[in-house]
């Protein structure tokens, strides 16, 4: 059948004719380089958006390539239905949500109902369309909860212990898709993402901290660093992230999935490699202010998994994924 594909017994997915795509908030940060990523495998891709963190600028090379464009929120059942229907994927990649963990605490209604009821919407879409297999992007960063608890970096199967509702919606979006396998046989995997940073993060909003101090670092700014900077993130780089998910999608692998590199990084020593690029060898020190409820002090997240199911680890050093993050300023 044009555009589906059949799963074999090792559990990869054989490619028939052209693969059709639709990426939900895929004129975003992550979503903008999915599609690129899909258009150079050759992939149909449709993007569903309401460009309301995205933007059209992200996918101005990706819609010159004949990707399409739907403007569309995913919390209208109706709309993302039939965008599914008239598109009809062989797989969709669910990036779309509501990101950001202080507004996740402050509007925790608004974070379930994207991030739940939204959630919900695409996975029932695709379920009665008869999609093949389902990408879902979750979270590492924030749905094990504080690191101190576990034996980092965290794998899979730690007790998850959200410490705000970001990670819960997540954590809930990730149980229906659980609740879609055992009732449809529903084929999808969770993704769960440590701190992807890299070129087209929006430095404005207050989910991607690595954006936030490169702009700063470029405009001779000050950073403001909220603790005493030695919480610890597991920084991801965006190209390899999107590699991941692509490798995901040729898969029947099944259940949650840790995407990053299992190290932990302090605040004070990303800041300490980002100086290294300041302008005239000056210094990049930062202010300190209170720390904010609900962000975790540690966490890394075990890779293994991906590397034993989907062939994939990271090759991006910190280092290196900075400086193209600089460079794309």
């Amino acid at each position: 059948m044009p555009g589906r594909r059949l799963a074999n017994p090792q559990g990869l997915l054989l490619v028939c004719a052209v693969m059709k795509s639709l990426v939900t908030g895929g004129a975003g940060f992550i979503g903008s380089h999915l599609v690129d990523a899909l258009l150079r495998r050759g992939d149909e891709v449709t993007i569903f958006d309401d460009l309301s963190s995205g933007s059209r600028e992200n996918l101005a090379s990706a819609l010159a390539s004949g990707a399409t464009l739907v403007e569309g929120d995913i919390c209208d059942a109706d709309r993302i239905q039939a965008a599914v229907n008239d598109f009809n994927p062989g797989t969709i990649f669910h990036l779309a949500a509501q990101g950001e963990v202080r507004r996740s605490i402050d509007e925790p209604a608004f974070d379930a109902s994207v991030n739940v009821v939204g959630a919900v919407n695409v996975i029932d879409a695709g379920q009665k369309a008869g999609l093949d297999r389902f990408v879902f992007a979750s979270t590492g960063g924030a749905i094990y909860g504080e690191g101190d608890r576990l034996d980092l970096p965290a794998a899979e199967s730690s007790l998850l212990e959200p410490l705000c509702p970001y990670g819960l919606s997540k954590m809930v979006g990730e149980k229906y898709l659980e609740l879609y396998r055992r009732m449809y046989m529903f084929n999808s995997v969770a993704l769960r993402f440590g701190n992807v940073y890299g070129p087209r993060q929006n430095p404005k909003g207050e989910a991607g901290v690595v954006a936030i101090f490169c702009e700063l670092l470029k405009q001779g700014g000050r950073p403001v660093v909220f603790g005493d900077g030695t919480q610890t993130r597991d920084y991801v780089y965006v190209d390899d992230v999107v590699e991941a998910i692509v490798a995901a999608s040729r898969t029947d692998v099944e259940g949650a999935i840790n995407v990053g590199t299992g190290v932990e990084i302090s605040l004070l020593q990303l800041l300490e490699a980002l100086a290294k690029h300041s302008p005239e060898g000056k210094g990049f020190e930062p202010e300190f202010d209170e720390k904010r409820p609900g962000e975790v002090m540690r966490i890394a997240i075990d890779p293994s998994r991906a590397g034993l199911e989907l062939g994939w680890s990271p090759s991006t050093s910190l280092e290196a994924g900075l400086k193209e993050t600089l460079d794309a300023l």
